[in-house]
């Protein structure tokens, strides 16, 4: 089986491009037929089931609901994002656990001329196909360009393996799918505990001072068990210790410069892609140094703002351990 429903998520467009583009090398390689879902809609993300839990389910389900009519062939949804996958099985659970919250959201999904009966999808994430349905050794069959001589550290996240309702991965706590898949690309894995601990997802918005703590042990770990990166399967997670390494850095009066990459985007320059090809070069902490070990060479670019978008919104400022901020970072 090589075809997938693919629903990509609000984050494949706009923060973790990067994944989108080395998804796209990745898959091409590996001959997968990905079709996007028609007029697909963002998941809600974190927050929205804490808030509203119909209103929730319904937005995630009427993904399911578009995917479910376009199935041909297929009825797989491949979804990237650990956030999104994590939303379309919830709701595909619990919509059969659950009969009566699957009327009510039934029920909400009819004014828009949809339906959807539980369990006529198969909700899987990336890593999870490329693991169990392409397999190791097709893998290991495209590489060009061994990452030998690259220490990296798994860094799978907290919403991936767990809670696991189709019981897909190796354990709960320390799954070894994406240890299995960089060393078929010839990395050089550590030992990493901490690889299903939380990066604290939206709490740099809402409670710094926690957040820093999470990301300042995910980065400490690595670096004293030897990593010269991170490598990571969910945008949330690349996101937080990308672009708010440097505050955590200020908050503890750290130095820390721990590049923190897609798996895909690795998988691409095993296969042989030059780092633009694959998003490497775009991220804050730059990877250009770990890469440089194996012969990669990433182009020198002018260093991206780290919060600062084309409509000029504001840029966060550091936090101090007195919890008050500083002048804007620069």
């Amino acid at each position: 089986m090589n075809k997938y429903l693919l629903y990509p998520g609000c984050s494949m467009d706009a923060s973790a491009k990067a994944y989108m583009e080395s998804l796209n090398t990745v898959v091409e390689s590996l001959g997968l037929q990905l079709e996007e879902i028609q007029d697909w809609n963002c998941c809600g993300a974190t927050e929205y089931l804490s808030i509203n839990l119909i209103p929730a389910y319904s937005l995630i389900a009427r993904n399911l609901a578009l995917a479910a009519r376009q199935m041909n062939g297929t009825r797989t949804v491949l979804a990237p994002c650990s956030a999104c996958y994590l939303n379309l099985a919830k709701a595909d659970h619990y919509m059969q656990e659950r009969p009566t919250l699957g009327e009510k959201v039934n029920e909400a999904l009819a004014a828009g001329g949809l339906t959807y009966k539980a369990g006529a999808l198969e909700i899987r994430h990336l890593i999870d196909v490329l693991i169990y349905d392409v397999g190791l050794d097709a893998i290991r069959s495209k590489v060009v360009r061994p990452l030998t001589g690259l220490k990296v550290a798994p860094y799978m996240g907290c919403m991936l393996p767990r809670p696991d309702y189709q019981h897909r991965w190796s354990d709960h706590e320390h799954p070894t799918e994406l240890d299995d898949l960089l060393r078929a690309l010839g990395a050089d894995v550590i030992d990493y505990p901490l690889t299903t601990s939380c990066c604290g997802g939206h709490m740099t918005q809402i409670g710094p001072e926690t957040a820093f703590e999470l990301i300042r042990r995910l980065v400490s770990d690595a670096d004293e068990r030897g990593a010269q990166m991170m490598v990571t399967v969910c945008p949330m997670c690349q996101m937080n210790i990308d672009a708010y390494q440097n505050e955590a850095n200020h908050f503890f009066s750290t130095d820390y410069h721990m590049p923190i990459l897609f798996f895909t985007q690795l998988m691409g320059l095993a296969f042989g892609k030059e780092p633009g090809e694959v998003g490497v070069g775009v991220e804050l902490v730059s990877s250009r140094n770990a890469l440089a070990n194996i012969g990669v060479e990433v182009p020198v670019t002018q260093e991206p703002d780290s919060r600062r978008k084309a409509e000029g919104l504001p840029m966060p400022r550091r936090w101090t351990k007195h919890g008050t901020r500083k002048e804007a970072v620069k």
